[in-house]
């Protein structure tokens, strides 16, 4: 073997183990970044108090009428955030979908570099992974008997959850029952858009929320799916805010509605401080009530 060849072996060995290494520190490097950020907050304990958690049935990334696509779904994190949050509070949480059944996981929100402990963590709960084969039916659950409802969101969500009839009058109910504290994360607010006041006007109109935006929706190179949360809530009067970042991605950013009836998170990395926040207005719920 000549030294050139020794050297580009040696050479290829060295590239190769650093695309190696970097590949092993790419979730720290990604998390350091700022996506799903670490919850440092305050907790509460709920028990006794109920969490329904709504997701998507969609599971193709396609144009309106196109048959075939990427496989999408809810966007793993955004189900189990709030998920484990409220179990470990010691709710009850329920799972539900638009249409029930099996729930659309999007595979590559479980990739190595993206998946959080959460997610690991429901791939080892045969409990969680039950409701999630076998999800309720939006149209067979009162939402009037939870303290919370919580709209997951995803890719997915993006193609039903704004155009469910079902899921816009039963997020009424639940807001005129006064008890459940209502929101969502990234296209899961997309669930409130079209909910209505007992005079025909829509229920979010003029109140502060957030939802992803334009910006990282046009960074991410998706913008194929029908609805988009940022246009949507603006166009429904919503009060838009949120975060950016280098690339939105990496942001976060939490809103609470001057009623504090509704807490919206502004895309995946704002699962925990979401499902946080409408814990902790639950809590203030049940101290003014005693």
């Amino acid at each position: 073997m000549t030294n050139t060849t020794k050297n580009i072996l040696t050479g290829l060995g060295i590239a190769v183990a650093a695309i190696a290494l970097f590949l092993m520190a790419l979730p720290t490097i990604l998390h350091s970044a700022g996506l799903h950020p670490k919850y440092e907050g305050e907790t509460v304990s709920l028990p006794g108090k109920r969490a329904l958690v709504i997701t998507t049935s969609h599971s193709m990334l396609n144009l309106p009428g196109e048959a075939t696509g990427k496989p999408t779904g809810v966007m793993a994190s955004e189900m189990t955030h709030p998920y484990y949050n409220f179990l470990d509070a010691g709710m009850q949480v329920d799972v539900a979908s638009i249409k029930g059944g099996a729930i659309p996981v999007d595979p590559s929100t479980l990739f190595y570099m993206i998946k959080t402990p959460e997610d690991d963590r429901f791939l080892q709960d045969p409990t969680f992974q039950a409701k999630v084969k076998n999800s309720m039916r939006i149209d067979d659950v009162d939402f009037t008997q939870y303290d919370i409802i919580f709209m997951s969101g995803g890719w997915g969500a993006a193609y039903d959850l704004g155009y469910s009839d079902v899921l816009a009058k039963k997020i009424s109910e639940a807001y005129y029952a006064q008890t459940p504290v209502i929101g969502g994360v990234c296209h899961g607010v997309l669930g409130l858009i079209n909910a209505k006041d007992r005079d025909g006007n829509l229920l979010i109109a003029n109140r502060k929320m957030t939802g992803v935006s334009d910006k990282q929706i046009k960074e991410l190179g998706i913008s194929m799916t029908p609805q988009h949360p940022e246009a949507e809530l603006r166009k429904a009067g919503v009060l838009y805010e949120s975060n950016s970042a280098f690339r939105d991605f990496f942001a976060t950013h939490v809103v609470v509605d001057d009623e504090q009836r509704f807490v919206t998170g502004q895309n995946q990395n704002s699962g925990h401080a979401t499902s946080q926040a409408m814990m902790a207005l639950v809590k203030n719920q049940s101290k003014d009530n005693q």
